[in-house]
């Protein structure tokens, strides 16, 4: 039976089932993070009544890393958030298996963030819910179409639960995920959406996760505050992707340690951070909260210490996301937010530019307009905030600072990061590895007809290390390859090399040719 738009109730009745399991499941990770940060603190705090539980820290976040990094070694899509893996999921270019991942993400996910690194539990919850969704759609044997749309409630249900928004959950999956507002998801996405969010509700309660209160109307005289907040978060997200994928490429460079190790580095700059500023620590809601509270208390020294924290935050984010490790960045992203609307207004105001009373507003509009510029999904942006807040006013001062940022990174050539990073791990499952070490530099190879490469697949081809076969010209038609991609005849290779192994590839190529290649 269809509804008059065309929706299955059967496939209605499984988004419902998707979101519930989803709540559940979710619930569980929100409640292990929570009881593991609350943990940690503690020994931070018996550490400094005895120092000789440092030590104990130092043994548990060694743990924690080789313990996760494990599980990444095992299934790399456990990895980051997955955000990246369920948008290639949606689109067909990627097939995993959800249950190793499933339990993994959720272990991982509880062990990594829980000790404080600056890290989010938003995407894993994402991801965990889309990993519930392809488990239903498979145990149902639905059709291919009908799975994606399961898969797509997933992901709605466990951003829904993660953050107490089933509106935003929907809707981003909607925006920046799926791209798909057929009736057919957008129904059955907001339906696992809310089932998911009642039973998070029953767990947690229904208060909003940011419920930070604040009922001063912004005046529209002093809107030119909003302009050039917006300004300042647009170059700051932009700069923060550029760090972002930045730092990925160092660590893919450092060969101390394999891979799958690498979250041991974040690790070791956790301990001191933790043990001077544990307000800051972990996802950032805890800081978020604190600030309605600490901008009351004006002078420059808080101008001070509320711009060190952002600094902290922007680049220990940056370092602890890119070792790999389970982990999510919408809440730093909102903190880092937070922050840098607390540090204009507080600074505003000891210029006399500003009331008081109306940093908090400010403080709010920021978070929306980071993301923003960062995730490049502004309805949803504006939407998040105001079901975390708790409160329907002011949705004309976030949409101007929103939309400001998000046009200030388009001018800077900024791109969705998770277009980007979607386009790594792609990359990675086809035709060679996602980065190179260094520099990227580009390499155009002609195929000749009695070249090896003719008539073979891509990813049967064995490329020299740090080599992206990231375009095919074939005539005037330019193809975006897959590992399934066969070369033919008169191609021509774009290829992505490191700068510094520009030659080397080169000389390999002409070798695998067996004839001589142009320039």
């Amino acid at each position: 039976m269809k509804t008059e738009g065309g929706t299955s109730l059967k496939l209605l009745g499984q988004a419902l089932l998707v979101g519930a399991l989803t709540g559940a499941v979710v619930g569980i990770f929100r409640f292990g993070i929570e009881t593991t940060s609350k943990w940690w603190l503690n020994l931070y705090q018996m550490a400094h009544q005895n120092i000789a539980w440092l030590l104990v820290i130092i043994v548990g976040l060694i743990a924690v890393a080789v313990i996760a990094g494990y599980f990444v070694k095992q299934q790399p899509h456990v990895g980051g958030s997955g955000i990246p893996e369920v948008k290639l999921q949606l689109q067909g270019k990627l097939s995993v298996n959800w249950l190793p991942i499933l339990w993994r993400k959720l272990i991982g996910g509880i062990l990594v963030i829980g000790t404080g690194l600056f890290l989010g539990p938003e995407g894993p919850s994402l991801q965990l819910g889309s990993s519930i969704g392809q488990g239903v759609g498979e145990s149902f044997k639905e059709s291919k179409t009908d799975s994606r749309v399961l898969l797509a409630t997933g992901a709605a249900s466990g951003l829904a639960a993660a953050f107490g928004a089933p509106l935003s959950g929907a809707l981003f999956v909607l925006e920046e995920v799926f791209h798909n507002f057929s009736p057919r998801v957008w129904l059955n996405a907001l339906a696992g959406a809310i089932a998911a969010n009642f039973v998070v509700s029953n767990i947690f309660g229904q208060k909003a996760v940011l419920a930070i209160p604040y009922e001063h109307t912004f005046p529209i005289k002093i809107y030119w505050h909003l302009i050039l907040l917006g300004l300042i978060l647009g170059l700051l997200g932009h700069l923060y992707k550029m760090g972002l994928f930045s730092v990925k490429k160092v660590y893919l460079c450092f060969k101390a340690l394999p891979r799958w190790l690498h979250g041991l580095i974040p690790m070791v700059f956790l301990v001191p951070i933790a043990y001077f500023w544990p307000i800051v620590t972990g996802p950032g809601n805890p800081l978020i909260l604190s600030l309605a509270k600490t901008i009351t208390t004006q002078g420059w020294v808080t101008v001070g210490i509320l711009a060190f924290f952002f600094l902290l935050r922007i680049v220990f984010s940056i370092i602890s996301y890119d070792s790999g490790l389970p982990s999510g960045i919408f809440l730093p992203i909102l903190t880092m937010g937070s922050l840098v609307g607390a540090t204009y207004g507080t600074f505003m105001v000891q210029l006399g530019l500003l009331p008081k009373n109306l940093v908090v507003n400010l403080v709010i509009f920021s978070m929306a307009g980071l993301f923003a510029a960062i995730i490049r999904a502004p309805f949803t942006a504006i939407i998040l905030i105001t079901e975390m807040v708790g409160s329907l006013l002011h949705l004309m001062p976030l949409a101007v600072v929103a939309f400001i940022a998000l046009l200030v990174d388009e001018l800077l050539g900024g791109r969705p990061i998770y277009d980007v990073l979607a386009e790594g791990v792609y990359a990675s499952e086809h035709g060679g590895k996602s980065e190179v070490c260094g520099r990227e530099d580009q390499l155009t190879v002609p195929v000749y007809e009695s070249s090896q490469l003719v008539d073979k697949k891509v990813a049967d081809i064995k490329w020299p290390k740090d080599t992206l076969v990231k375009m095919i010209r074939r005539g005037s038609e330019e193809i975006i390859p897959n590992g399934q991609t066969i070369i033919a005849a008169g191609d021509m290779l774009v290829l992505a090399v490191d700068s510094n192994q520009r030659g080397y590839v080169y000389d390999q190529l002409k070798k695998l040719q067996e004839v001589e290649l142009d320039g």
